[in-house]
């Protein structure tokens, strides 16, 4: 029986470390999760970078997919699984208790301390194993599981994390529904996962914008179901929406880039009288240059944070996975050994040599090649 779980540790920005811990036993509400495949998104690399701060030392991985390896009988009774269940896993690990979780508000649960979630607990929090960048993750009685097929391959279940976020922030915040025009603003997989949600909800029109440097993306887009694909460094963005939606603007604008700055700003020039804006991508805290907010109050738009992602977003994204009716394997790039996390983190954040990265994930089983 295995004892000890490999793990990657962030112990500073920029430096991870391997290493061993032992694997703890479970108590009856608590259980191990043995992981098959973690999906690495914008946020791992704001983490590494220390653009996003976190307590350290920490094991990184907020998207984890894996089996029930161990499990307590209060736990199985209150999640529904059992010893060889495929489970994903929810990020956030809500305290169940406070004004936000009884609110229904749970996924900006803030009770125990800050960010309470996977992939963001120290690991002097015991038992330590909080991360998916490991063989093995601690499940905590608040941590949320949803039963997944295991006859899909594991580096497309779990796009159920992305396809979540297009889910919550594309249809579920600003109530997509028949008819509306819903304007993307960055092709990473957030926005395509975007344009897949929309398009499930019933959008009338999508339109993704981009840049040059994305035309692989924006293509990509068109796949999954956008009708017009922009890039705004040739065409003026402006323009081009107004003439797509016959001078109205997009009833909603999703902004899903990471760091630029720039899109928020134009987000108020594209969005239709009444529309919605959701804002989604985070900048690093830097303020916005050229925000108009009078255009907000002209158009009486609404803008709208996202944070996070809920149970009824990864149901849908689980369901939409499991049908087989979008191709989802187009969008997955990357597979990464645990010992390449450092390697998989540069490769997503496009600084490493090769093929551009859209969706990649780290598979604690997957074998490194021995150099020759």
């Amino acid at each position: 029986m295995t004892t000890k779980a490999r793990a990657i540790v962030q112990e500073a920005p920029r430096r991870l470390a391997l290493r061993e811990f032992p694997i703890p036993d479970v108590t009856a509400d608590s259980a191990i999760l043995r992981i098959e495949a973690c999906g690495i998104c914008g946020s791992d690399v704001e983490q590494f970078t220390g653009t996003l701060p976190v307590p350290f030392p920490v094991v990184p991985g907020h998207e984890p997919l894996g089996i029930i390896d161990k499990i307590g009988d209060q736990a199985a009774a209150r999640w529904g699984v059992d010893i060889g269940d495929r489970v994903a896993v929810e990020t956030l690990i809500p305290c169940g208790y406070c004004r936000a979780c009884i609110g229904g508000r749970y996924h900006v649960c803030r009770a125990r301390g800050g960010l309470f979630a996977h992939g963001y607990v120290p690991t002097t929090n015991g038992p330590g194993l909080w991360g998916a960048y490991a063989d093995y993750m601690y499940l905590d009685p608040h941590s949320i599981v949803h039963r997944m097929r295991k006859d899909l391959p594991a580096n497309l279940a779990v796009m159920f994390n992305p396809l979540g976020a297009g889910f919550r922030w594309a249809v579920e915040i600003p109530r997509t529904g028949p008819g509306d025009i819903v304007l993307i603003l960055g092709p990473g997989q957030r926005g395509l996962a975007s344009v897949i949600a929309a398009r499930a909800a019933g959008a009338d029109q999508i339109i993704v914008t981009g840049l040059t440097s994305d035309a692989a993306k924006l293509a990509l887009a068109l796949e999954f179901g956008a009708d017009h694909v922009i890039d705004v460094e040739t065409e003026n963005a402006r323009t081009r929406v107004k003439e797509l939606t016959n001078g109205q603007g997009a009833d909603v604008v999703v902004e899903v880039s990471s760091y630029a700055t720039t899109p928020i700003a134009e987000a108020l020039h594209y969005v239709a009288t009444g529309g919605r804006i959701v804002l989604a991508g985070v900048k690093g805290f830097k303020p916005v240059p050229d925000f108009i907010s009078d255009l907000i109050v002209v158009k009486e738009a609404t803008v709208l944070g996202a944070f996070g992602v809920t149970t009824r977003a990864y149901d849908a994204a689980i369901r939409l996975i499991e049908s087989g009716t979008v191709p989802l394997a187009r969008m997955h790039t990357h597979d990464f050994a645990l010992e390449e996390a450092e390697l998989a983190i540069e490769t997503l954040a496009g600084n490493a040599p090769g093929a551009a990265s859209i969706h990649s994930c780290l598979l604690p089983e997957r074998l490194t090649t021995p150099a020759t």
